[in-house]
């Protein structure tokens, strides 16, 4: 059975940082056929893709890139989402998410088989 579980959220003054964690069981981070994403969803908002892995392959959305950074610990069966220079905008539920078995990522809630309960992210101004 798989089973994502995020931590890492929190309070954070705009300008500052956090890093969320989201371990994985029951799949294998680090296989070829194993995708990984990050999603949030903001309050009135739709969700919307943050960030994915896959094998060695990262994709971001616009709004993020160059603040976010995901990555992967393989020994742990971990994937982490570094995020810096935060905003108010950014202030949201952030949820993991798996998709398996495919070998192309995907910037789509629904593509994904798995999620986490979600951490949320609440950046002050």
């Amino acid at each position: 059975q798989v089973q994502l579980v995020e931590s890492g959220g929190g309070l954070v003054q705009a300008g500052g940082s956090l890093r969320l964690s989201c371990a994985a069981s029951g799949l294998t981070v680090g296989s070829y056929t194993v995708g990984l994403g990050w999603f949030r969803q903001a309050p009135g908002k739709e969700r919307e893709f943050v960030a994915g892995i896959q094998w060695s392959a990262t994709t971001y959305a616009d709004s993020v890139k160059g603040r976010f950074t995901i990555s992967r610990d393989n020994a742990k069966n971990t994937v982490y989402l570094q995020m810096s220079g935060l905003k108010p905008e950014d202030t949201a539920d952030y949820y993991c998410a798996a998709r398996t078995p495919y070998y192309t990522s995907s910037r789509l809630w629904d593509d994904y088989n798995y999620w986490g309960q979600g951490t949320q992210v609440t950046v002050s101004s």
